[in-house]
């Protein structure tokens, strides 16, 4: 009998761990989407700032705000995305040519030899760009497709577009949970979050304009096939700290390589300085001044938080990270520094009793 209840109480621990499990990695989830939302509010919120000082509704601003963006990138995507897929087609029919001109040069250098590599690439290559569909497969896993993402994002519209014509709302009752004299550090803390956050949505517009049309023209100039698509592909990952420009300049590198080793020079020659002018330029001007992270903390918490939210958190990682510097600022470093060290305790002027 005591061994009956023992297995009981074991495989009900076990259903509960299961099914909390399934809760916490939902809450990530929901979490993550929650955070994006707030983070689409933001510019949102600026426009219907700006139309009310101006007098009109705030509700104008914002919905006026959501169209011309929306018009914006509908105008861009009917522009440029019928050019990137023909040549993402193109580009996938003359890659195993590519690959094997690459494995000559390479085997000519190195005398090494990857036919094997060369082979997995171009399956996988071609499996995705013949059927785009294949690149839902990781959220099929998720049980989503893609009328669940069409719908997901006209869900985070819309609330990211209420959020903005009133943010007053949501504020004061998140202040409400907390303390009286803790609520003056809650909202200088939520300022800041807003300015490093409207600073990295500014910084990555700028970025992606700026990097895309200058890979473009360096592409050009020394005489790469595909580099519309190279140069968008590269702006659509600079979302991606570090690691997008790493991993955007692998295939128009082995491209140029295909045709001579010295195309490749000149092709990764092109990515080295315009990475240098984003490093060096764009960034600092831009971002640094509202979001001042050091790069490794950059490189190592973008790793930490796609591993807590998947894909979505190397999205959104930078204004994670920001969170949490800012968090530790506040209540902890700033109290630190404001605390009265045990030599300045006693006053220097006092007379000994």
């Amino acid at each position: 009998m005591m061994r009956a209840a023992v297995g009981y109480r074991a495989v009900g621990l076990a259903a509960v761990l299961i099914v909390a499990a399934l809760l916490v990695a939902q809450f990530v989830t929901l979490l993550a989407v929650a955070l994006l939302t707030v983070i689409l509010s933001l510019p949102l919120a600026a426009a219907a700032d700006r139309a009310q000082r101006r007098g009109l509704p705030r509700a104008l601003g914002a919905v006026t705000a959501l169209v011309l963006a929306i018009a914006v990138a509908t105008g861009i995507g009917l522009l440029v995305v019928p050019t990137f897929i023909g040549q993402a087609q193109h580009f996938s029919a003359r890659l195993p040519g590519a690959i094997a001109s690459a494995e000559h040069s390479v085997h000519s250098l190195t005398g090494m030899s990857t036919k094997t590599l060369s082979a997995d690439i171009t399956s996988f290559t071609q499996r995705y760009t013949q059927d785009p569909r294949r690149l839902l497969g990781p959220l099929a896993t998720l049980g989503i497709d893609l009328a669940g993402v069409i719908l997901a994002v006209i869900v985070v519209l819309v609330c990211a577009l209420y959020l903005a014509i009133d943010p007053h709302a949501p504020r004061a009752a998140l202040l409400a949970l907390l303390p009286v004299d803790r609520r003056p550090q809650a909202e200088r803390i939520m300022a800041r979050v807003r300015t490093a956050w409207l600073g990295w949505l500014t910084a990555i517009g700028i970025d992606m304009l700026v990097l895309g049309s200058l890979l473009y023209i360096g592409m050009k100039a020394v005489g790469l096939d595909f580099a519309l698509g190279f140069a968008i592909f590269s702006a659509l990952l600079t979302v991606i700290p570090n690691y997008g420009s790493i991993i955007s300049a692998i295939p128009p590198v082995l491209l140029g390589l295909s045709q001579s080793p010295g195309k490749a020079l000149l092709v990764l020659g092109v990515y080295v300085l315009v990475n240098q002018i984003e490093g060096n330029l764009i960034l600092p001007l831009v971002m640094a001044r509202t979001v001042d992270l050091h790069p490794a903390v950059v490189a190592i918490g973008v790793l930490v938080v796609a591993q807590l939210l998947g894909i979505i958190g190397v999205l959104i990682g930078i204004p994670v990270i920001s969170v949490a510097m800012i968090l530790v600022d506040e209540l902890w470093i700033s109290p630190q520094e404001r605390r009265p060290q045990a030599g300045e305790l006693a006053d220097p002027g006092a007379e000994p009793a």
